[in-house]
């Protein structure tokens, strides 16, 4: 399964970068994108599921490091305050 990283900008300036170990998080985020934070936490967490049971499909577990990306997400967005979460760019 092709992996990617994505890089974020967080409503108080500080940058990310976030794995996915599939490309699906491109169907639900997009470069150049503001995102309120609940709102890019609840993409995050479909994308990063769908992505996690992509592996299971194949191998026949859910893919952890997909699982700890989540709680990483989950974990920095309850430190920010309101605001937007920028999605910088994709690399694959």
């Amino acid at each position: 399964m092709p992996e990617m990283h994505f890089h974020i900008r967080w409503p108080d300036g500080s940058r990310d970068t976030c794995y996915s170990p599939s490309l699906v998080i491109k169907d639900h985020l997009a470069v150049g994108q503001d995102y309120p934070v609940e709102e890019f936490v609840a993409l995050s967490r479909l994308a990063l599921g769908i992505a996690s049971e992509r592996v299971r499909a194949r191998y026949g577990f859910p893919f952890g490091r997909a699982q700890a990306q989540l709680a990483r997400i989950e974990t920095s967005a309850r430190r920010q305050g309101p605001g937007t979460v920028h999605i910088e760019s994709f690399e694959e």
